[in-house]
């Protein structure tokens, strides 16, 4: 299976700011690969995503604080547009606890071995 790279890049790119967004201090990315899928987790030390809400975050609009202002709080489309190019490059998304803070965890397929490209 080939992916959309342009797709794959907004992925990283929207974690990437959602982590800037919420973190305390502190963001670790990490990319791994095991037995056929791609395992990229953005983790930040905010103040992390209730177990009740880390569903709904992945809805259009949503943004858990109401009361911030758009220029700082996001329009509430980042999180929904990563789960849609994961979904249509047959992969998941799922949030998990940090402590402190949010790991937002993307699983997709790969195919033979990854290819080294250099810039």
């Amino acid at each position: 299976m080939s992916g959309d790279e342009d797709a794959l890049a907004r992925v990283v790119r929207n974690l990437l700011d959602n982590a800037l967004r919420h973190a305390a201090t502190r963001i670790d990315v990490s990319l791994r690969t095991l037995q056929g899928t791609a395992r990229l987790v953005v983790a930040d030390d905010g103040p992390g995503i209730p177990g009740a809400d880390r569903e709904r975050v992945f809805d259009r609009f949503t943004r858990l604080d109401d009361a911030r202002a758009r220029d700082t709080g996001g329009s509430g489309l980042g999180l929904a547009i990563v789960r849609d190019i994961v979904v249509a490059h047959h992969g998941s998304t799922h949030i998990e606890d940090n402590r402190p803070g949010t790991r937002l965890i993307v699983v997709l397929p790969v195919e033979g071995r990854i290819a080294r490209v250099s810039r």
